[in-house]
């Protein structure tokens, strides 16, 4: 049996994992997603958003040795969670996600990036503490082959994304270092462009990095096809 926990990207929420819970509690597994400070119905004030404060709220939803799941931005939560419980995790999967580098934040890497599709989407609040997508933009940019009611599901319960976590930089030892980490690339990305996520994972063994013919949003996309990758990662684990 394999635990999992599932952690949202930029301005979603656990509600974005909720056609996938159902392919991984069938049978022996569990699975649940939470929402990350400041997101879903977390009341969390945008303003008191750190990335340790991602990592707590991580932590704190581990229930015995887990298999934590975190897609896009989620790559540096889910490692920040890594480092405080490295005892607590089973394995990491990065879902079209960002892979920290030592020494720098996310914003770092996504301004490293090869393309900036995401830019034109991508809206900065007055005072700068976090910044949203535009509901106009965001179904060809995340969600270009989901069903339409996924889509529109989406637009309702977008939130706005602290910016003071993304300019964090997180140091790396080998409480997280030596965990088992696993990589789904998504081969449609508009967001995080797929030669940057092969580049990122350029030097992984190769068993540990998959593939999904999907958008960003694998979840809305092929969301039974992303459970049963998730379980055979659970078996090499």
């Amino acid at each position: 049996m394999a635990r999992f926990l599932l952690i949202h990207g930029s301005c979603h929420g656990a509600w974005c994992w909720d056609r996938v819970l159902p392919f991984l509690n069938h049978g022996p597994h569990q699975a649940r997603a939470i929402d990350l400070p400041a997101h879903g119905t977390d009341r969390t004030p945008v303003a008191a958003v750190t990335l340790d404060l991602y990592a707590q709220a991580i932590v704190a939803g581990l229930d015995g040795p887990t298999i934590v799941v975190g897609h896009s931005a989620a790559g540096y939560a889910i490692t920040a969670a890594a480092e405080l419980a490295p005892d607590r995790i089973a394995a990491l999967v990065y879902l079209c996600a960002y892979v920290p580098r030592p020494g720098h934040s996310l914003a770092d890497l996504r301004r490293a990036g090869p393309r900036q599709p995401l830019r034109a989407a991508i809206s900065i609040a007055p005072d700068r503490l976090s910044f949203s997508f535009d509901p106009a933009l965001v179904a060809d940019a995340l969600y270009h082959d989901c069903p339409p009611e996924a889509v529109a599901m989406a637009r309702r319960n977008l939130c706005p994304e602290p910016i003071a976590p993304q300019e964090t930089a997180l140091a790396l030892t080998f409480r997280s270092a030596s965990l088992p980490r696993h990589y789904i690339r998504c081969t449609e990305d508009r967001a995080i462009p797929p030669e940057y996520q092969a580049a990122m994972t350029a030097a992984w063994p190769a068993a540990c990095v998959t593939t999904l013919a999907t958008s960003h949003s694998p979840f809305f996309a092929a969301p039974e096809a992303l459970a049963r990758r998730l379980i055979a990662i659970a078996g090499q684990s």
